[in-house]
């Protein structure tokens, strides 16, 4: 499997995100594959490392609620803020970077509003874990 780096694509379910986003790895003293910063389990913060899906479709997010409410039932969608606040979930344990498990391509994160964020292309593909 590749290791992800910046620049890496996600996709949240079409079910709740409408547009894929990007990874953003900031470059602080990482170690890099392909000239790009490594990504590590750590790399989950909303708006810094893992953008905007475009818009929510969510109902669980409070968001899409008060639009839905205010539209008298009517379904509506909201601009999407990601609602990460867990690592991504496994990466791999075996490979550090830094501190933290290396991000696989099988890597995924979870959304407070039901999304299941995964890597759709690693941003490398020369660096394997």
């Amino acid at each position: 499997m590749n290791v992800v780096c910046n620049g890496a694509c996600l996709q949240c379910p079409f079910s709740m995100g409408n547009v894929p986003s990007d990874l953003t790895v900031l470059p602080s003293s990482r170690v890099q594959a392909s000239a790009q910063p490594i990504a590590t389990v750590m790399d989950h913060i909303p708006l810094v490392n893992i953008k905007s899906f475009g818009m929510c479709m969510s109902p669980a997010n409070p968001a899409v609620q008060a639009i839905i409410a205010s539209s008298l039932g009517t379904i509506q969608y909201a601009p999407c803020i990601p609602a990460t606040i867990l690592p991504w979930m496994v990466g791999k344990p075996q490979v550090l970077t830094g501190a933290f498990p290396t991000l696989d391509f099988s890597s995924k994160a979870m959304c407070m509003w039901g999304g299941l964020i995964s890597v759709t292309m690693p941003g490398q593909t020369t660096v394997l874990v």
